[in-house]
């Protein structure tokens, strides 16, 4: 995953896209955090070619607890279209597999 990121980020510099939070505001790994509570964290960012915002939801249950990635895209330009699709074939493989850890800890 975090070679994808590079390549991400190679790609997508001189095109003037942001390549991760800015320094000094809390994140999980490269995604700013907009809110938290011990329920649900929602992060993201909004940028020229597209609005995103990720949001995890821990439900607590009987025998653990169930957790849920959901993701909301607000294209802005035909560019966002374009880098949406080039990058949700990466995010069905990436965010399971993510998923799949937290059941681990």
């Amino acid at each position: 995953m975090d070679g994808l990121l590079v390549l991400r980020n190679l790609a997508v510099t001189p095109l003037g896209l942001k390549r991760s939070a800015p320094t000094g505001v809390e994140r999980i790994g490269i995604f700013p955090i907009v809110s938290a509570s011990p329920e649900r964290v929602v992060m993201g960012f909004d940028d020229t070619h597209l609005d995103f915002r990720v949001v995890v939801e821990v439900v607590p249950e009987r025998n653990g607890c169930q957790v849920t990635a959901m993701t909301f895209v607000r294209t802005r330009n035909r560019f966002g279209q374009l880098y949406l699709a080039a990058v949700t074939p990466f995010h069905r493989i990436i965010v399971p597999a993510m998923l799949a850890q937290v059941g681990r800890n």
